[in-house]
Order: structure tokens, then C-alpha cells, then sequence
């Protein structure tokens, strides 16, 4: 199934390589080649394209031809040439296979420039071969995916990598904890400040802060039913893409193992629905709500709802180019009854578990009948200023790896530097919490007790920063074009972003939440 989603539909190809039979040229087809197919073969050959093939799950790549430049009276010209013999160079260890390849063609190539044929029904009579050449190697067979980290169409450096996500987590950690040296010493002082105030028979009449709008600050939110079900999405979808870096780290993504994320992404969010409908339901009984069919109907369509559409608009899109990327009737069905079977019984019975469970909403301070009035507040501390403070920095710890997982998921590549991503993960989450509940405290001390959907939305806010970067990706890396790709790419990353904003917002959320119980657990109420 993931294998069909990543649009891979393997086809057996007519090379008959036997384990370690070595053969000169053998001939694989003839074909006459006529014009409109000869105009297909140019324009792969001046674009580049190449194809990718599977030997003993050992992915291989190869291109299809080469342009040359000619010289001739005036000037040069282009011509296209085919390459129509392949060579595969292997190499083994024992019993095992370790490598292959195919070298630039030995043979010379066929010309199919322009004007090669002399009348409009004429064809090209074209002869395909092939050779194998088995050579020993001392290359273990647990290490033969090693190559690929610095394979020519996969150009990954390790070392410029390791080092570019280093200095970048260094420098995020150190304004991190730059941040936190200035918070906690603000907070001190805050606490020092009331404390004396306290001595000395309450607070001055022009005082003012995070203390004097304790009556209002765990007011519950308005919109608690959307609250709750973005907060329980984006708890599934945390744990969801902890269970990832669990498979990975344990070996399940293995470049040859095709569609295996995909797979375990359908299946660990259908087993992962639990949690939604638990958490959502949990804090919104804490909450006072009644109206629980909504909420546990809002949970189940809060991200499958826009993923299932955008899914029906590309498929359609797919169809019309006549794409694999379109999914087959069969696996659309598989997918349906997992989501009706599995992840819809799961958020009921995680949702129903959560309305029974006994726990109070803690809030160590008591909350006013009527809530303070706000004052007004400068523009730097309005939410959508907020939120571009607080995306800012944790993008900014994950935008080099952005780069390559990109170019691993659009550009076909493989990504098997699976402990990277997941240090880059750690770090993207304790960022967010952290610069979330700097900026909660900020708005806290002047008076603003609307924290709840602030904080969502200022940890989702990183979902929009990588949002942004699709478009600098896609117009000056990519190297895509048309309606399909774009439709795809701007799509597709437009779940991908939501998917992150409902799971960060739910990280800064709880952070704020942790944080706004301590500091006013800290002091005395009266």
C-alpha cells in the first residue's frame, strides 16, 4: 500500500542478470523508433531525465542520453544522443550482493537530433544491449547502503551536513538559553517584588503585572470545542511522529524497504486516534462542556477533513495526466475502511474514556465572575506580531534539514540519515516550548490574560514559516513546473504545514500551561 501511495509502481524489465554470470553483450529488443517518439526521446535527453531500477532491492540510477555540442559553419549546434547499451558493474561478498551500477555508456550512442529522418513516415531502426560484469569485493554486506550517502544523483555530504545542523542547533541553544538566563532573573525579580509587597500590606496602587490579572487567567477559551479538538489532534500527531523516530531508529526505513513510511504513516495514525479523542474529550470536560457528539465528530474531520480533500482534488488532477501518482480504486478502499474501522472506533472510544475520566482542570488561583477589562496594547504584542516572534526561532533551528528532506520526498532521493532528523525534532520542540512560554510571560505582564489561544497559535506559527519555505524550495531548487507538480507540491506541503501547526501549537500550549500553573503557584493570592 505505501508503495502504490509514493506513486512507485514497479514493472519488470526484460535484463536477465543471474548471480555472478558475466555476459559481454547480449541483445535486448529492436525497435523502429518513429518521429513523435523520437521527439520524446530528445526532450528527456535535454532535460535530463533518468530513470532508477531495483537489483536485489539495490536502487540504481542511470541516464538516458547526453547532449554535445557540434561544430559546424557558422557557429555549434546540439544533438541528442541515446544511449541504447547498458552496462551493470556488480559486486559481491560471498553469496551476498553489494553493489551496482551503470557507468556512462560504453558504446556508441544513437543520434535522434532533429532532421535525422529524411521523410515524414520514416523510422529509426534502433538496437538495445546490454552487458554484466560481476567483480569480488571486501565491502560487507550490512554496510553496502553506505555509498548511497555520497552517491552522484543523491549528493548527500555527511560531514557538511553533521556540521551545518550542529552550528545551527548551537547557535538556537545558545540564544535559547540566552533567553532563559533574562526570563528566569525577570522572574525572580517578580517574585521578590510581590513577596515584599506582601510584607508590607499589599500592592502599590500604580503597580501593575502578570499578579494583578490572576482572577482571569485560567478563564476557559471561547471556541473550547475547537480548542479541545486542536489540542487532541496535535497531541496524536506529537506522538504519531515520536513512533516514526522510534521505527527508524530500530531500522524499519531502510532505503530498499519502498513505502514503508508510508505504510506506518496510515497505520500508526489510525492506532494513534485514541489519543485524540482522549485528550480532546478529557480537557473539554475539564472544561464544562457539554456538547460531546460535536466535539468527538470535530476530532475525527479536524485534520482528516482538509487531508481527505485535497486528497480528492489531486487524485482527480492525477487521473487526468494519466499519472501512477493517482491512487487505484483498491487502495482508496483499503485506506477508507482503515479510517472507518480503526481511526473512527478509536477516537470514540478514546473520546468517551476522556468524558468519564475524573480528572479537575488544576488551577491554583480562583477565577472572577466577570473577566478584567484589557488595556491597550502596542502593536508588537498583538498575536499575528506574536506569532512571527515565535516562528521565527524554531524554523530557524530546522531550516538546513528542511533542505534535504525536501529534496528527499520531492526529488526522489533517499534520506537515511535518520539521526539527524530526530536530534532536529528534539531540538524544534524544546525551542517552541520554550519561546512559547517566554512570550506568554510577556503577554502575562502586560495584562493580557487571552494566553489560551495565543499560545497555540504562536507554537503553530512554525507550521507557516514552513509553508513559506515551499515556495522558496519550489522556485529556486526544484526545478519543477506545470500544473500537476505545483498542484502537488503546494498541496501536499499545505497538509504537511497544518500537520505541524496543530502539532506545535499543542506542544506551546501545554508548555504555557505548565508554565502560567508554576509562576502562579509561586506567589500568594489573597
Amino acid at each position: 500500500m505505501g508503495e502504490v501511495m509514493d506513486a512507485n509502481r514497479l514493472a519488470k524489465t526484460n535484463y536477465q542478470i543471474s548471480f555472478k554470470d558475466n555476459k559481454p553483450n547480449e541483445r535486448l529488443c529492436s525497435v523502429e523508433l518513429t518521429a513523435a517518439e523520437l521527439a520524446k526521446f530528445r526532450k528527456a535527453v535535454k532535460e535530463d531525465w533518468y530513470y532508477q531500477m531495483y537489483f536485489d532491492d539495490l536502487p540504481v540510477w542511470g541516464v538516458i542520453g547526453k547532449t554535445e555540442k557540434v561544430l559546424q559553419r557558422p557557429g555549434t549546434r546540439n544533438r541528442q544522443l541515446l544511449f541504447t547499451h547498458m552496462h551493470f558493474e556488480l559486486k559481491y561478498n560471498g553469496e551476498h550482493v553489494v553493489e551496482i551500477s551503470v557507468p556512462p555508456d560504453r558504446q556508441d550512442p544513437v543520434d535522434i537530433s532533429k532532421g535525422v529522418l529524411s521523410r515524414p513516415h520514416q523510422t529509426l531502426h534502433v538496437d538495445f544491449t546490454y552487458s554484466v560484469h560481476w567483480t569480488p569485493t571486501t565491502t560487507k554486506f550490512e554496510n553496502r547502503l553506505q555509498r548511497y550517502k555520497r552517491d552522484v544523483v543523491n549528493p548527500v555530504h555527511l560531514e557538511i551536513h553533521w556540521f551545518s545542523i550542529v552550528n545551527s542547533c548551537v547557535t538556537v541553544l545558545l540564544l535559547t538559553a540566552f533567553m532563559a538566563t533574562i526570563l528566569m532573573r525577570i522572574l525572580k525579580n517578580d517574585f521578590s517584588k510581590y513577596a515584599k509587597d506582601e510584607e508590607v500590606g499589599g500592592l502599590e496602587e500604580d503597580e501593575s503585572g502578570w499578579k494583578d490579572i490572576h482572577g482571569d487567567v485560567f478563564r476557559f477559551p471561547p471556541l473550547e470545542i475547537l480548542f479541545c479538538a486542536f489540542v487532541g489532534t496535535g497531541t496524536q500527531l506529537f506522538f504519531l511522529s515520536g513512533s516514526i523516530f522510534v521505527l527508524a531508529a530500530v531500522g524499519v526505513f531502510y532505503p530498499y524497504n519502498r513505502g514503508a513510511l508510508f505504510t506506518a504513516l496510515v497505520v500508526l495514525y489510525a492506532l494513534t486516534a485514541g489519543i485524540s479523542g482522549y485528550v480532546g474529550c478529557s480537557y473539554y470536560r475539564q472544561m464544562g462542556g457539554r456538547h460531546w457528539v460535536p466535539c468527538i465528530f470535530l476530532m475525527c474531520f479536524v485534520f482528516c477533513g482538509p487531508l481527505f480533500m485535497v486528497f480528492c482534488f489531486l487524485n482527480t488532477v492525477a487521473i487526468a495526466y494519466r499519472s501512477t501518482a493517482a491512487l487505484p480504486f483498491g487502495t482508496i478502499v483499503v485506506i477508507l475502511v482503515i479510517w472507518a474501522l480503526i481511526t473512527i472506533p478509536l477516537t470514540v472510544l478514546g473520546g468517551v474514556v476522556g468524558k468519564n475520566s475524573r480528572s479537575e482542570f488544576y488551577a491554583p488561583v480562583r477565577t472572577n465572575k466577570h473577566p478584567r477589562e484589557i488595556p491597550v496594547l502596542p502593536w508588537f504584542q498583538s498575536a499575528p506580531a506574536q506569532m512571527v516572534m515565535a516562528g521565527f526561532l524554531p524554523f530557524s533551528a530546522i531550516y538546513v534539514e528542511l533542505y534535504y528532506v525536501f529534496t528527499s520526498i520531492w526529488g526522489h532521493r533517499l534520506y537515511i540519515i535518520w539521526s539527524i532528523l530526530s536530534i532536529v525534532f528534539v531540538i524544534l520542540i524544546i525551542v517552541t516550548a520554550f519561546v512559547t512560554m517566554a512570550l506568554t510571560y510577556f503577554q502575562l505582564a502586560a495584562e493580557d490574560h487571552r494566553w489560551w489561544w495565543r499560545s497555540f497559535l504562536r507554537g503553530g506559527s512554525t507550521g507557516a514559516f514552513i509553508y513559506a519555505y515551499c515556495f522558496y524550495y519550489y522556485v529556486w531548487q526544484s526545478q519543477m513546473y506545470g500544473f500537476m507538480q505545483a498542484s502537488f507540491f503546494f498541496c501536499y506541503m499545505a497538509i504537511v504545514a497544518y500537520g505541524f501547526f496543530l502539532m506545535l501549537g499543542a506542544v506551546g500550549w501545554r508548555a504555557s500551561l505548565m508554565f502560567v500553573r508554576h509562576i502562579y503557584k509561586s506567589i500568594k493570592i489573597e
